[in-house]
């Protein structure tokens, strides 16, 4: 028998984004868990991933936060990466003094607080900032769907940062993720390629630009659009 394994994004999959997982798609993945090997990969730690699952971990034996840069297998640490390490204190400052000074100068429907979330693996940016309400971030969403606002933001740290060769991923509603080249989902990866014989992966941002596209159109994976719906 072929041993397979399925990796679920959670915002925009299992779960609205930010949001807790209906009881709906907890009994099919908790259904689920029991004929098949299951694995989480999120962008976000893995305090706001349990969150979202409502504490329900069991539903899948791995559980890779930060796109993978922090993985555990049940209990067990598989790895952690850090970011720190990887571009040294004053880059990481240069950069992030850049996205403060850039955000200063923004105008939105509305602005709140943590702009800016550092986390093992990346930096998470967030121009309405994290604290918002759920209909501050819709709100922002759909403005951010006409202005472009992250995107442009993304283009000027490009143009201001091209020696740092870092990725950036648009993902969710109000927010992206800043990292070195490499470190996106399929990072999460190196830690079971060789323990399965085929790895499928369900996301909802596959297109080009989004937080799951390199893990969806990664040769060693068979990707699906996924919906929480």
């Amino acid at each position: 028998m072929s041993r397979r394994l399925f990796l679920f994004d959670v915002d925009g999959t299992l779960t609205a984004p930010r949001r807790v997982i209906t009881d709906k798609m907890l009994e099919f993945m908790l259904d689920l868990s029991k004929r098949v090997t299951v694995g989480i990969v999120g962008g976000s730690d893995e305090c706001k991933i349990v969150e979202q699952l409502d504490g329900h971990t069991e539903i899948a034996t791995y559980m890779f936060s930060e796109n993978g840069l922090v993985a555990k297998m049940g209990d067990e640490l598989l790895g952690k990466t850090n970011i720190t390490e990887k571009l040294g204190e004053e880059k990481v400052q240069d950069f992030i003094n850049f996205c403060l000074s850039y955000m200063s100068k923004l105008k939105l429907p509305c602005k709140r607080g943590t702009f800016v979330e550092f986390r093992n693996g990346m930096i998470n940016v967030c121009p309405v900032g994290r604290s918002c309400s759920q209909a501050e971030r819709e709100q922002f969403n759909a403005f951010d769907g006409v202005h472009k606002t992250r995107e442009l933001f993304v283009a000027a740290l490009e143009k201001e940062f091209p020696d740092l060769k870092m990725k950036y991923s648009i993902g969710g509603q109000i927010s992206f993720d800043c990292f070195p080249i490499g470190w996106d989902k399929t990072f999460c990866l190196q830690y079971v390629e060789k323990e399965y014989d085929e790895i499928l992966f369900y996301g909802d941002k596959t297109y080009p630009g989004g937080n799951d596209h390199e893990l969806f159109s990664d040769s060693r994976v068979s990707g699906e659009d996924g919906c929480w719906s």
